[in-house]
Formats: C-alpha cells, structure tokens, sequence
C-alpha cells in the first residue's frame, strides 16, 4: 500500500515540477482543465486549485492536470491583442444579412469590457436549411469576467434585433404570420401597431 500510495504521489510530484518549468498558467489565471472552467488560486508539488464561477474549489492532482488539455484564457488576454469571445445567433432568410451584421455590431458595441479596438467583426459560419448562423466576434482583457460579458452581450444582441424590428424566430421556432402578433416584445413596436387580418383566398371553381 505505501509503494503504490508513494508512485502516485511521486508522479503528481514530478508533475508539478514540470508544470512550473512549462509555466502553463500562474495563479489567478482562468483556465480550462479538462471539463474544469475557473480561475487558478493555488498551485503546489501535489495539486493545482481551481475556482470556478460558481465559488467551488476544485482540486485536481498534477498528473491529471498533465494528461488533459489546459486552455489559458488569460494568457493572451494580457500579452497580446486579447481574448476573443463569441457567440452564435441563428436568423432567417428574409433578413438581409447587413442589418444583421450591423444589429451585432452594435450588440457588441454597448456590451461593458469588450473592446472598440480591435473591432469586433461578424462571420457567418454557415447557411443551414432555414436560416443563417452569425457569429460575433469580440475581443475582451477580462476573461475572468466571461460569464458576466456573455449574458449581457446576449441581451444587448436581443434589444438591438427588436429596436430594428429583427425576429430572433430560429432554430427551434415555428411562426404563421397571417393573424398572429409578431414576437417582437409590444414596447419596441409603434403604438399603433395591430396584428394583420387572417387572409382566406376562396377561388371560384364554376367559371
């Protein structure tokens, strides 16, 4: 029992050394270990610990830390350009693709610590059966902020489609427009604004 509890503290050991020769992450650093997502608040010869957004301490032996993929969110944050975030909006056809390039941008534009330069830019990765996919892109120097960015972007992404009358109806949403209130919430619409009629075209078949 000593040897085999003595290899596997030996191999987190020597795991640890290497981690900080290879200087992978320092300590307050957001990182991905794993399926783990959080900031690192201890690093030493046996364990490296992560807290994640929801305040939980997770612990993860160094020999693990060294077969799984790390992802540091903060490295390039803070030496370089920034960290992009991104997400996807899902938009039908009859929407023309500039007034929704230009509904992200401007999403992005009012989203608190995302930056103005570079500039955030629009890529649409693909033209699937019933709508278009766009995603923004958008650099940051916060990365420990993710959770908070994310959620705001998202609103921001949905007052600026409503301010210029854009129905997020995509991917799972089935609307009949004949006699039905469009999805745009009632405050972004003009006042006089009523539901269309529902059109029955009945054609004579004694000519």
């Amino acid at each position: 029992m000593f040897t085999f509890g003595s290899a596997g503290s030996l191999s987190n050991i020597v795991a640890g050394i290497v981690l900080t020769y290879m200087r992978l992450f320092k300590i307050g650093d957001r990182v991905k270990i794993g399926d783990v997502v959080g900031d690192v608040v201890e690093k030493s010869l046996l364990v490296t610990r992560v807290r994640t957004i929801k305040n939980e301490i997770i612990s993860i032996p160094n020999s693990t830390v060294m077969s799984s993929h790390t992802t540091n969110f903060s490295n390039e944050a803070e030496s370089g350009t920034g960290l992009i975030m991104h997400t996807t909006v899902t938009i039908g056809y009859d929407v023309p693709w500039k007034d929704m390039h230009q509904a992200l941008l401007n999403a992005a534009d009012r989203t608190e610590l995302l930056l103005k330069d570079p500039k955030p830019f629009v890529l649409q990765t693909s033209l699937d059966d019933f709508y278009v996919s766009y995603q923004i892109n958008a650099y940051t120097k916060d990365p420990n902020k993710q959770a908070s960015i994310y959620s705001q972007l998202h609103q921001n992404i949905q007052d600026c489609c409503n301010e210029v009358g854009i129905e997020i109806l995509s991917p799972h949403y089935r609307a009949a427009r004949d006699g039905n209130m469009i999805t745009i919430p009632a405050n972004y619409l003009d006042k006089n604004y009523k539901a269309p009629s529902f059109n029955v075209k009945v054609e004579n078949q004694n000519k």
